[in-house]
């Protein structure tokens, strides 16, 4: 029998291979919705993988006073994509959640319906993007409001390794998180090599001291087709050095010098956390609907789930 995405997640011997997407703008019928999630797999059904990651967009704009590169599109439940996905695929979905708009009340609503109306297991919780603005409930109380069920939810955590170059914090979030129970972490996407080096060598290294065992992190890789998009990983918060933004900006072919790069910096976070017992997992991104980007997202999925096979092999001879 095939394992569940949570097995694979907590069978450190394997790697874990997902790609990330999000759901179709609010209004988007029945039908449609369908076509959509059919073209999607279309694509998918080519390459190997192990599960689908819908995010919950938020519109994010209290995080910066810098305008947003794209309009903000609300957009369908993640969790009737996630349905769908799930049922056309009869592939595993994690299904993000953002929190902070919606009291404790119609949380804990959310969470029976998740279980009983969607029949979800997999979920990612993400707090307010800043502490500005409405925050009507926190990412503790959440995870303390899931704490109290019974139900079997499996519950992953976001990290943000640009966070721990500045604030030096972000592994004690890690092992913080999981007390309240995150089982995995999935990153922001990755253009800094070393900030993410730096991340898990910490993580590995209070996980030791603590005497416990490091849960695993799933590493985001998007690809970046031009200024547009760049502008937008930015404004996300994705911290992209000075050298990386010009060497795609200047190349011939940005997107083509995007996946080099991505492909670098995961080379590079493989050899340099290779001695550290945290174990690593794969999720690619296209940050825009437009089709190259997306086609080369599966063309960086290909590559770099094969570089994360072979580490993986290496490893079991040595």
């Amino acid at each position: 029998m095939a394992l569940s995405l949570q097995e694979k997640i907590e069978d450190t011997k394997q790697g874990v291979y997902l790609i990330g997407t999000t759901p179709p703008k609010v209004g988007t019928d029945k039908a449609q919705l369908k076509t959509i999630a059919e073209k999607l797999l279309g694509r998918l059904h080519e390459i190997e993988y192990d599960g689908v990651i819908i995010y919950d967009i938020q519109d994010e704009s209290s995080r910066t006073n810098q305008a947003r590169p794209f309009p903000f599109k609300q957009t369908v439940d993640p969790r009737e994509y996630s349905h769908l996905l799930r049922n056309l695929s009869a592939q595993d979905v994690i299904t993000y959640k953002s929190v902070a708009q919606r009291g404790v009340g119609e949380f804990k609503d959310w969470l029976s319906e998740t279980k009983n109306d969607y029949d979800l297991k997999n979920v990612v919780l993400v707090g307010s993007p800043s502490s500005v603005g409405d925050i009507k409930l926190s990412l503790p109380d959440a995870y303390k409001a899931l704490a109290e069920r019974s139900d079997d939810f499996f519950l992953g955590g976001v990290t943000i390794a640009e966070r721990h170059s500045s604030k030096r914090n972000e592994h004690e979030r890690l092992i913080e998180k999981t007390v309240q129970g995150c089982q995995f972490f999935i990153s922001q996407a990755v253009y800094d090599a070393q900030a993410t080096i730096d991340l898990i060598t910490s993580y590995a290294r209070t996980c030791k001291a603590q005497g416990i065992a490091p849960k695993r992190l799933i590493l985001t890789f998007t690809p970046c087709g031009g200024e547009k998009t760049l502008e937008f990983m930015q404004w996300l918060g994705i911290s992209v050095p000075e050298a990386t933004k010009w060497r795609m900006l200047d190349a011939e072919n940005t997107l083509s010098e995007s996946v080099r790069i991505c492909r670098e910096n995961l080379d590079l976070i493989l050899k340099s956390c290779a001695h550290l017992d945290v174990p690593l997992g794969l999720n690619i991104e296209s940050l825009t609907n437009r089709k190259e980007e997306i086609d080369a997202s599966i063309n960086l999925y290909r590559l770099l789930k094969a570089i994360m096979e072979l580490n993986l092999a290496e490893k079991q001879i040595a």
